[in-house]
């Protein structure tokens, strides 16, 4: 597996200035990760807590006052055993004054869904010639048609309707196939795989909070 390195090496948001024209590519890269192996899921959680760090040190947007963590639990499915207590929790924070809670954007949860957000994305997707690789992963997770039939509605209802898509839509130059969702947005991540996938998951960070 390659790509392993400093969280920074993964955080360039150079890809999401301006348009975000890629060429169709014949496979979706992001497809090619190897989810079995936890150095993927070390590097989830060493970027979160980058981007948690960041997001506390500029304090509490409501009063300005100093923010002090405040993780709360989370029951997550979808990652390997033996590093599932670093998924356990969400981070966050709480301010001294105003006792507000800020929590940041997460590459590893999509919004208060039990599965990693990883899995949200490429087990939902439809990718032809992929198919024995999805019944295997569906497998492994033991998720049902029922929630894969979810999740592929949820990309093309809600995802669709979100402010956050309304916003970002644009960006994509051709525009994105919202009927092929998830697929038609996984290809326009391209690259090596790792890359690709992180990438992927920056994008889609915003939806892990409320606004």
């Amino acid at each position: 597996m390659e790509g392993w390195g400093s969280p920074s090496r993964h955080l360039n948001k150079r890809t999401f200035r301006g348009s975000l024209w890629l060429r169709r590519q014949e496979t979706i890269k992001v497809c090619h990760v190897d989810l079995s192996n936890p150095k993927f899921f070390v590097l989830l959680v060493r970027i979160d807590r980058e981007q948690a760090r960041q997001s506390i040190a500029q304090g509490c947007r409501f009063c300005g006052a100093k923010l002090h963590r405040s993780d709360y639990p989370r029951k997550p499915r979808g990652c390997p055993p033996e590093i599932r207590t670093q998924f356990e929790s969400r981070f966050s924070a709480s301010c001294s004054r105003c006792r507000k809670r800020m929590t940041p954007p997460s590459i590893r949860f999509m919004a208060r869904r039990t599965y990693l957000a990883c899995w949200v994305a490429l087990s939902a997707a439809r990718v032809p010639g992929q198919h024995s690789a999805q019944s295997q992963i569906c497998r492994a997770l033991g998720v049902s048609r029922h929630t894969l039939a979810r999740w592929r509605r949820w990309w093309q209802e809600g995802f669709v309707r979100s402010a956050f898509w309304q916003d970002q839509c644009a960006r994509f130059m051709p525009a994105i196939g919202e009927r092929a969702l998830p697929e038609s947005l996984l290809e326009r991540f391209t690259g090596p795989a790792v890359e690709a996938l992180l990438r992927l998951l920056l994008f889609l960070a915003p939806l892990s909070v409320r606004h």
